[in-house]
């Protein structure tokens, strides 16, 4: 029986899942701790979680074909799941966060 194979994709998929779901939290809690800034400064977080929940999938994705390619001897199946739950979460903070900043923006205009 052969060793399993280390599956780089997986781990780029978990890694990048991780920043897509603490990349707003992570903005937020940083404009606590700046000085000076708002609330509102932490909406640069919103992309980055998009991209990075983005990457992720798709690292997820490869990973997933190479496993069967090696006929299950690449591992990281647990990571590739650990990878898709954070992705979805950071995809879930990042349209929570979008639809928040739209409808302040929103009541803004409405406002004057």
């Amino acid at each position: 029986m052969q060793p399993r194979r280390l599956n780089v994709r997986a781990w780029l998929a978990f890694l990048f899942g991780v920043v897509a779901a603490a990349a707003i939290p992570v903005g937020i809690e940083l404009t606590r701790k700046i000085p000076g800034a708002a609330l509102l400064d932490a909406v640069w977080a919103i992309p980055v979680a998009a991209v990075a929940a983005t990457v992720s999938l798709l690292f997820a994705r490869g990973a997933r074909g190479a496993i069967a390619r090696t006929l299950e001897r690449a591992g990281g199946s647990a990571w590739i799941r650990l990878a898709r739950i954070l992705a979805v979460a950071g995809i879930c903070l990042t349209l929570s966060a979008s639809i928040a900043v739209g409808l302040y923006e929103l009541l803004l205009r409405l406002e004057h």
